[in-house]
């Protein structure tokens, strides 16, 4: 049977124990112009427009 040869500190056990290491959801919001999902800061894909302003052109 395998048994270690040394002792894990705390620090190595709380790590592996810890949640740190989970994945969130990515945190999406309605664009106030098209309704779209965007990312919270970012110009919208879809229409072009952030903060009210179109700031890049898009084809419509």
């Amino acid at each position: 049977m395998a048994v270690p040869k040394r002792k894990h500190s705390q620090a190595r056990r709380d790590k592996r124990r810890s949640n740190v290491w989970k994945l969130n959801a990515p945190a999406l919001m309605t664009c106030p112009k098209c309704g779209e999902l965007k990312a919270p800061h970012r110009v919208c894909k879809n229409c072009g427009f952030y903060n009210g302003r179109e700031v890049i052109k898009m084809d419509a």
